[in-house]
C-alpha cells in the first residue's frame, strides 16, 4: 500500500482556513532577523513548526518526500498540554466539533471485563486551561496544515538525500539534485530522520521496543445496536484492557461517530510503517482470549493497519555543531505511544522553537538560541519517554503477583476518586499509583506544561541577557 492511498480523508468539520491571516503570536512579536527557514517533514511536528516559525516572522520552506500529504486512519489523543496551545492558535471551536472530550479513563482484566482503575478527566482537565480531546489523525493533521500553508511554501516529492550543515549556509540536496539552501534547517523528518544523522555525525539506527500494534476504526453506530457495546459510546471514557504482553485501548472520535481501537501486542515481524496492512483475522486471533465484549468489537473490523513501534534513548543533542541544524519531534525523541504524547512532544517543540525565534536579531543569536531550545526541551522529551516505557511494563504484567499488585494500586486510586466525587475530603494524590493518569503530580507535569510560558521565563530569567546582547547595532534581512 502507498502512503498516499492510505491516506484517509478529513472531517468536513476538520477546517481552519483563514484562521493564520489573522492570528498573532507571541504578543504580536516578529524576529528583527527574518530567516529562511527550512523545515524537512510534514507531520504534525512538521506543520506546527512551520506553523509557529511563520508567525515568528520567518520565511518557510517545507519539504516532504510523499507525493501528497494526509494522515493514515487512526485516532490520537490531544493532551491539556497540546490543546492550551491549538486554543491559542484559534482552534478551539473547531477542536469541539470534530473531537471527543473523553470524561475518565477506565483499565480492565481483558478476560472478564472487571474495571481495576478508573479516573475522572471531563472537567478535571480544565484545571490545565485546556481539555482533553480524542480525535482522528486525518482531522488533526487537516487543521495543523491549514494554519501553516498560507505561510510556507510546500514542496512535494521532494527526498532529501544529503544535508550541508552550514556553517553560514546550510543546504539540502534533493533527489532531483535540486540544491535548496537556507539559514536554518529543521529536521522534522520522523523516526527514521535523516537528518539526525548529519546532527550526530553517525547513524543512530531507532530500536524496535518489541511491541507492534494494530490500528483499526469501526462506525459507532454498530455499538448503539448492540446493548452490551452501546455504553462505550454514551460514556466516552478512554477505556484500557490490560493483558499479558499485549494491551488494547479504545475510545470515540469524531463526534463520537467513530470508535477506534489500538491492539498492542508482541512484534512478529511487523515493519516501520504506520501504512501496512495487517490482517483483520490475524488480529482476532491474538486477542481471541479477551472478553465477549472485545470479541464482538473486533468482529466488526474489516481492515486494519500494522506497524512496528520503535524508540531510541535521548539522544547527547539536538543541534548540530554548526549551529543551523536541529531536530524536532520523533527525529530526536520517538517514543512508545502508552502516554499519549508523541504528537504532543513534537508540538510543544515547536512552539518552543518559534517563541525563541521570535526574538532573532542577529545572526549570531542563532546557534544559542537553538542550544536553548534544546536546554528547554530535552530533559521533559526524556522523562515523558521513561513515562511511556514505564507503561508498557505495568499493562503488560504477566497473570500473577505483579499484576495482583498493580491491579490493587490501581483499585486503591479508583476508590479515592470515587470518595472524593461523593463529597468525601480525601487525598487523591495517589503518588506513584500503577494508574499513571491518577498520579496528580505527574499530571501537573504532563498537563500543567505550557511552552510559551517556558519559553518566555527563559527569555526573562536568562536568554535577554546572555543572547540579546549578542545582537548587532542593526538588524539585516537574510532572504
Amino acid at each position: 500500500m502507498s502512503t498516499a492511498s492510505a491516506y484517509v480523508a478529513a472531517d468536513e468539520k476538520a477546517n481552519a482556513e483563514g484562521i493564520a491571516q489573522t492570528l498573532k503570536l507571541y504578543d504580536g512579536r516578529k524576529a528583527p532577523l527574518k530567516l529562511h527557514i527550512l523545515v524537512v517533514g510534514c507531520g504534525l511536528g512538521g506543520l506546527a513548526a512551520a506553523h509557529c516559525l511563520a508567525h515568528a516572522g520567518h520565511r518557510i520552506t517545507l519539504v516532504e518526500s510523499a507525493p501528497a500529504i494526509g494522515e493514515v486512519g487512526a485516532g490520537i489523543q490531544v493532551t491539556p498540554n497540546v490543546s492550551k496551545l491549538l486554543r491559542r492558535w484559534g482552534l478551539g471551536d473547531t477542536l469541539d466539533k470534530v473531537g471527543v472530550r473523553p470524561e475518565a479513563i477506565c483499565f480492565r482484566r481483558y478476560a472478564t471485563g472487571e474495571r481495576v482503575g478508573w479516573t475522572k478527566w471531563g472537567e478535571v482537565m480544565e484545571q490545565y486551561d485546556a481539555p482533553y480531546y480524542h480525535i482522528h489523525r486525518a482531522d488533526f493533521h487537516k487543521l495543523l496544515f491549514d494554519l501553516a500553508a498560507p505561510n510556507m511554501t510546500l514542496r512535494l516529492q521532494s527526498t532529501v538525500v544529503s544535508v550541508d550543515p552550514g556553517p553560514e549556509a546550510p543546504s539540502v540536496t534533493l533527489q532531483t539534485g535540486e540544491v535548496i539552501k537556507a539559514d536554518l534547517i529543521i529536521g522534522a523528518d520522523g523516526v527514521k530522520s535523516y537528518v539526525q544523522q548529519i546532527v550526530l555525525g553517525y547513524a543512530n539506527q531507532a530500536q524496535a521496543t518489541g511491541d507492534a500494534a494494530y490500528r483499526a476504526i469501526i462506525p459507532t453506530s454498530v455499538l448503539e445496536a448492540d446493548p452490551e457495546l452501546k455504553p462505550f459510546v454514551d460514556n466516552p471514557e478512554m477505556t484500557g484492557w490490560m493483558a499479558p504482553r499485549r494491551h488494547l485501548m479504545a475510545y470515540c472520535i469524531r463526534s463520537k461517530k467513530e470508535y477506534n481501537m489500538v491492539l498492542l501486542h508482541p512484534d512478529d515481524g511487523s515493519v516501520e510503517s504506520w501504512t501496512a496492512e495487517g490482517s483483520a483475522d490475524k488480529m482476532r486471533a491474538d486477542f481471541a482470549d479477551f472478553e465477549p465484549r472485545v470479541q464482538k468489537l473486533l468482529s466488526h473490523v474489516q481492515s486494519t493497519l500494522k506497524w512496528r513501534l520503535m524508540d531510541r534513548k535521548p539522544l547527547e543533542t539536538w543541534v548540530h555543531k554548526s549551529g543551523r541544524v536541529a531536530l524536532l519531534g520523533d527525529a530526536c525523541h520517538p517514543m512508545l505511544p502508552y502516554r499519549a504524547q508523541g504528537a504532543a512532544m513534537a508540538i510543544e517543540d515547536a512552539a518552543v522553537l518559534g517563541n525563541l525565534f521570535s526574538r532573532v536579531s542577529h545572526p549570531s543569536q542563532i546557534k544559542p538560541l537553538l542550544y536553548a531550545y534544546e536546554k528547554l526541551r530535552l530533559a521533559r522529551t526524556a522523562n515523558t519517554q521513561g513515562s511511556s516505557r514505564l507503561n508498557q511494563y505495568i499493562f503488560h504484567l504477566p497473570d500473577g503477583p505483579d499484576q495482583v499488585a498493580r491491579d490493587k494500586s490501581m483499585r486503591e486510586a479508583m476508590e479515592l476518586e470515587f470518595r472524593m466525587l461523593r463529597g468525601e475530603s480525601v487525598d487523591v494524590t495517589s503518588e506513584g499509583n500503577s494508574n499513571q493518569w491518577a498520579d496528580r503530580r505527574k499530571n501537573d507535569e504532563q498537563f500543567g506544561y505550557d511552552a510559551d510560558v517556558e519559553a518566555d521565563r527563559f527569555w526573562a530569567q536568562e536568554g535577554e541577557r546572555t543572547i540579546g546582547g549578542l545582537a548587532g547595532s542593526q538588524p539585516t534581512s537574510r532572504l
